[in-house]
């Protein structure tokens, strides 16, 4: 199913010009047009879905071997020595366009932090007391 109002519907499908990376039967990988680095690349669903709550075992089954082929191919092609995948869900995880979506982030020896946190800390029977509440949702 394709939204007709979803910008990345849109661009997966062709509609929009993008600088293409990658396109099979159920992807198109563009390059970002604000990139958190040189050759930051998102890759888009062809189908709509929302979030990774909604996406359709087809394309969850080949979206993480996708992420890695594109990160080893920028590793190769650009000279990054790593990459993040990054995937947000909801608007408090930092999600702004609705179709489910990954970043590929290259990563150079010399650039600024992107996907960074400061640990917190726990202790075990809080740690218990979590793990019992999410379990008990799956």
């Amino acid at each position: 199913m394709r939204d007709e109002n979803c910008i990345f519907c849109r661009i997966a499908n062709g509609e929009i010009p993008a600088a293409t990376v990658y396109e099979d039967e159920l992807f198109r990988v563009i390059l970002d047009m604000g990139p958190a680095s040189k050759g930051h690349a998102l890759i888009l669903p062809k189908e709509h879905f929302k979030d990774v709550c909604e996406l359709d075992e087809r394309y969850a089954a080949k979206v993480l071997q996708l992420g890695g082929r594109i990160g080893a191919a920028m590793k190769k092609s650009l000279g990054c020595t790593g990459f993040n995948l990054v995937q947000n869900n909801g608007t408090s995880a930092g999600q702004t366009v609705f179709h489910f979506h990954m970043h590929v982030i290259p990563r150079y020896e010399d650039g600024a932090p992107i996907v960074t946190w400061n640990p917190g800390s726990s202790n075990p029977e809080e740690l218990k007391e979590t793990a019992e509440r999410i379990s008990s949702c799956l």
